[in-house]
């Protein structure tokens, strides 16, 4: 699920840059290939990278089971993943007097715009045509991922170990917490009657 909703927020965001006319490619990858023999990837690109995971801990607590009408359904709780999203901006090109650092700006500026007038997607309230497997709503899991973006602002010292264990080399970025997405094997583990009534025995004197 993780790798949909990453997909979710590609197809949000590039169908936001072309409406507005400036119609950047957008794409899901790993941003620390800069520098490297495979930075072709991540050229002229808004680029979408997942540079942390941590487990909502508020949802630990949650019932191990599932009614149904015949019996409770007895499964290990899901697991509720709030995911931090790195967007950079990796623009070299312009036009003068613009350099690709000013577009690289100008294009960052836009999708924090974005995720400013809209901080909450789901498959379903999508106004845009996504692609297999986020079109088909019949997929429980595809039908009630819900992700809820906020903004994450760093220290100058975080920002700095951030790109330093990205590779050191630094352009303009921004990011941000997106909770929630919930993975769950669905296996029942095993299953159980419902009390259906109670019976109270009183002892006579």
């Amino acid at each position: 699920m993780i790798e949909n909703a990453l997909i979710l927020l590609r197809e949000e965001l590039s169908s936001y840059m072309i409406a507005h006319g400036d119609p950047a490619s957008v794409v899901v990858e790993n941003i620390s290939l800069l520098g490297s023999d495979k930075e072709d990837l991540l050229l002229e690109n808004l680029v979408l990278s997942v540079v942390n995971i941590e487990q909502e801990n508020t949802l630990k607590n949650a019932s191990v089971y599932q009614r149904n009408e015949a019996a409770a359904v007895y499964e290990n709780q899901p697991v509720h993943l709030n995911l931090y999203v790195l967007v950079s901006a990796n623009f070299n090109s312009g036009t003068p007097p613009n350099n690709g650092y000013l577009l690289a700006l100008k294009r960052l500026s836009l999708a924090i715009k974005f995720f400013q007038g809209k901080s909450v997607f789901t498959p379903a309230s999508s106004a845009i045509s996504l692609p297999a497997p986020l079109n088909d709503l019949s997929n429980p899991e595809i039908n009630s991922l819900k992700l809820v973006l906020e903004l994450h602002s760093l220290s100058f010292e975080q920002v700095n170990y951030l790109w330093g264990s990205l590779g050191g080399r630094q352009i303009p970025s921004v990011l941000y917490k997106v909770r929630m997405v919930t993975i769950s094997e669905r296996r029942a583990l095993r299953e159980a009657p419902l009390i259906q009534e109670v019976l109270i025995q009183t002892q006579m004197p």
